[in-house]
């Protein structure tokens, strides 16, 4: 199924309304780094996030390091981003 991919001012408005997130991978993603006290917090965090995914059926690539959480979030059946991308980051900002 192909999802429509979000035009420049969409990525622009999505910025402007998250800018902790930043444009990756040339446009197709957007990613953000979160830093908590420690690892608990940080799986915590994750945990809080994977029940969003599944809610949303939006599942971010992530990457975690002791207390650093690094989310990438793009949209494989658009091949960039959509309007679930835009989603996902604004419950992942609601967590925080």
């Amino acid at each position: 199924m192909s999802v429509p991919q979000l035009t420049d001012a969409e990525c622009d408005t999505l910025l402007a309304a998250h800018p902790q997130w930043s444009i990756a991978r040339s446009g197709k993603a957007i990613e953000r780094s979160f830093k908590f006290a420690n690892f608990s917090e940080a799986w915590g965090f994750m945990n809080r996030v994977a029940l969003l995914a599944e809610a949303h059926d939006h599942h971010p690539e992530w990457f975690n390091v002791y207390n650093r959480v690094e989310i990438t979030l793009t949209t494989h059946d658009a091949d960039g981003l959509s309007e679930r991308d835009a989603v996902m980051a604004a419950a992942i900002d609601a967590l925080i």
